[in-house]
């Protein structure tokens, strides 16, 4: 199940949304203004954003463009009042996956929240850090990782193999020049870059630590 971050500034329905979302497994923290909503979403990793949009101090629209800027990918659905198709032109320009008017369906909802979590269960996650063995995405606390073709490549093997020692030919055949200072240089940067414990067993090859 999913890990939502709902902003509603209704009271009413905000409690109601969190109860429901809650009963049907999915782990929600609920705010009531956009400033929490940031504060919140930049220090706390989530899979989903159910954000209302006239809310106090900060919009819907702007909060998921300030996010959008500072990468943060996280799927975000609007639920708003707002019914015209500027505002629903609007809120897709800001970045959002999905734009439910009020009052919804509450079937519908958990319905729109299935299609845009459903890739989760695909994912693979290492503390902080999501991979998509699809399409190769790395992500830690929801932005955007660019590890490059090769490093992507590594960390594959290490992820999928976790608490496993990785040959070092296995790991040497993902090079360009496949030498051994060049895997050193890219575990290096890979440790640098994700903050992830990387072993060098002697002789043999590496290994991503358990956590």
């Amino acid at each position: 199940m999913a890990r939502i971050l709902l902003l509603e500034d209704d009271p009413v329905l905000g409690e109601s949304l969190q109860d429901l979302l809650q009963r049907h497994g999915h782990e929600t923290v609920w705010v009531t203004d956009g400033e929490a909503a940031a504060d919140t979403a930049f220090d706390t990793p989530f899979d989903l954003y159910l954000f209302d949009i006239n809310v106090p101090l900060l919009n819907g629209f702007d909060l998921l463009g300030a996010l959008r800027d500072a990468e943060d990918r996280t799927p975000a659905i609007f639920i708003s009042a707002l019914r015209d198709i500027d505002s629903m032109t609007k809120g897709f320009a800001a970045g959002a996956e999905d734009y439910l008017k009020k009052p919804f369906d509450i079937d519908e909802l958990l319905l729109r929240i299935k299609a845009r979590t459903h890739q989760l269960e695909r994912q693979l996650r290492y503390g902080e850090i999501t991979f998509n063995p699809a399409d190769g995405r790395v992500s830690k606390n929801n932005r955007s990782v660019d590890l490059g073709e090769i490093r992507t490549a590594i960390f594959r093997l290490l992820i999928t193999n976790v608490g496993q020692t990785i040959d070092k030919t296995e790991l040497l055949e993902l090079l360009e020049q496949p030498t051994d200072q060049a895997l050193r240089f890219h575990i290096s940067r890979l440790k640098q870059q994700l903050g992830i414990d990387i072993t060098n067993v002697r002789g043999v090859g590496y290994r991503l630590e358990s956590l």
